[in-house]
């Protein structure tokens, strides 16, 4: 990761495509947190010093509760609000997905859904959104 990315936006993160065939693990965010009750898959923020994986590991433990391999870093992006993601596929056995446990204070609930079920969804948060046609291709090898 570049370490320069820290100085020129104001946050840098990491998310999280786990997935089981055609569907990928998401999170309706809580009431309390930025962009409340949309969804989006799971991830969160990278602490200074702390590797793309690291994180990736970090924040699925906290907001889900279970530990998920990072695989590969398959998308960079950049949001509007100057918040630079890495987007990462992981993979998560069955036994560890069987020990999900939200963090109530940052995840409502969490659903197995398609790229089409979550671009068609109306809550989607944008940042998702605008990723989802790269995804598509990266992930799946077409377009969408």
């Amino acid at each position: 990761m570049d370490e320069s990315k820290f100085k020129t936006y104001d946050r840098v993160g990491v998310v999280a495509l786990i997935r089981r065939g055609e569907k990928f693990l998401v999170i309706q965010r809580s009431e309390t947190v930025r962009a409340p009750l949309t969804w989006c898959f799971p991830g969160g923020g990278i602490e200074p010093g702390e590797t793309e994986e690291q994180a990736l590991v970090r924040e699925i433990i906290e907001e889900l509760g279970f530990c998920v391999t990072p695989l590969e870093c398959v998308h960079e992006s950049e949001t509007p609000w100057n918040v630079y993601l890495y987007w990462w596929t992981a993979a998560a056995s069955d036994e560890e997905l069987a020990r999900l446990r939200l963090d109530p204070k940052e995840v409502k609930t969490t659903a197995w859904m398609t790229l089409d079920e979550l671009r068609a969804h109306p809550d989607t948060l944008q940042s998702n959104l605008a990723a989802l046609d790269i995804l598509q291709a990266q992930i799946f090898g077409d377009d969408a």
